[in-house]
């Protein structure tokens, strides 16, 4: 770790130090936040969110890691250990997951140890030095069958990728009763490739319309920008450090009902964009894992401790977007 903060340095030397550093008048934050799956949608997020609001965060990635964030196979026990060991953490935010429900589907074992295995031993790791540990779960371990989920509703996953969140969750509660997991829906944001989200992956569907699209519009989702969730993140965490009470399950989503379709429609809607081309498909999907109609949460458990912020989806799509927009003219009159 290179990180100054898990350097001992004798006081009378350390103005000695930074100004070598050239960060003679940088302060370096007492409050140290650790994230997994840092190089991921969510996790870019949340470190970003800690990194701005005076916390000394550190990532820890896989394959995407170097440079910016420390490489950690999360399997290992040996490198999980030394990293909480050396920087300490107050809190760990664990974003890393395999979150494709197909993919697990087809690779079980894996998504299994990573999902379950890894999390509950990071929950004893982090009780070991007494860290906040924020698991990330899913709207997937509920069957869909009757909206809104309360934390305390009996979880029912269709899908293995529910199972294996839901076995996570119960893992790092029975190795850190001191652990908070929250469960999240769908996401979006600034994404690095379409494909990082369920939802951006829409977008060329909707930009090329001389080719019809069949959409979902039987699943009822809740797309939640990351943004909103790495805030929740900070806040749960900086709450935590004031009242140790604050542990146990809690959940956050964006409010906007919309299936699939919809959410086609909207992003062609934000970008003046024709949406002729895309065919709603009411029929439940018969392809992949089973999907739950749907798992909406009722967020009442945060919102009453103040906790939470929403961005409008029109609003957090075409800023997620327009990076990728194939018509650059459009770009050139919304945004000079």
């Amino acid at each position: 770790m290179q990180s100054l903060s898990c350097l001992v340095v004798p006081p009378e030397v350390m103005p000695q130090v930074l100004a070598e550093a050239g960060q003679e008048d940088i302060e370096i934050p007492s409050r140290r936040v650790l994230i997994t799956g840092a190089t991921g949608l969510l996790g870019r997020a949340v470190f970003k969110e800690f990194n701005e609001n005076n916390w000394n965060a550190v990532g820890c990635g896989y394959r995407r890691a170097q440079p910016k964030f420390e490489q950690v196979n999360l399997l290992n026990s040996v490198a999980v250990h030394d990293i909480i060991h050396d920087f300490q953490p107050h809190v760990i935010v664990h974003c890393a997951a395999e979150r494709r429900p197909d993919v697990v589907e087809s690779q079980p074992d894996a998504a299994s140890q990573l999902n379950v295995a890894a999390s509950g031993n990071l929950a004893k790791e982090a009780a070991g030095i007494g860290a906040f540990l924020i698991y990330i779960s899913t709207d997937y371990v509920f069957d869909g069958t009757s909206p809104p989920y309360k934390e305390t509703d009996v979880p029912n996953p269709l899908n293995l990728y529910g199972k294996t969140k839901l076995e996570g969750e119960k893992a790092v509660l029975e190795n850190n009763e001191g652990a908070a997991v929250l469960r999240i829906p769908v996401l979006y944001g600034e994404v690095e490739r379409l494909e990082e989200s369920a939802v951006t992956v829409m977008f060329d569907k909707v930009q090329f319309s001389n080719k019809s699209a069949n959409m979902d519009h039987w699943q009822q989702r809740f797309p939640t920008n990351v943004k909103d969730v790495a805030v929740v993140c900070r806040q749960l965490a900086e709450k935590r450090m004031l009242d140790p009470s604050i542990k146990g399950t809690f959940h956050w989503s964006g409010n906007e009902q919309m299936t699939k379709y919809e959410m086609a429609c909207a992003i062609a809607d934000a970008f003046n964009l024709p949406s002729s081309h895309l065919r709603p498909i009411t029929d439940c999907p018969v392809v992949g894992a089973l999907r739950p109609r749907n798992a909406q949460l009722d967020c009442s458990k945060l919102e009453m401790l103040g906790i939470g912020q929403r961005t409008p989806f029109r609003a957090g799509i075409k800023e997620s977007l327009w990076p990728f927009l194939v018509d650059k003219r459009w770009r050139q009159t919304v945004f000079h």
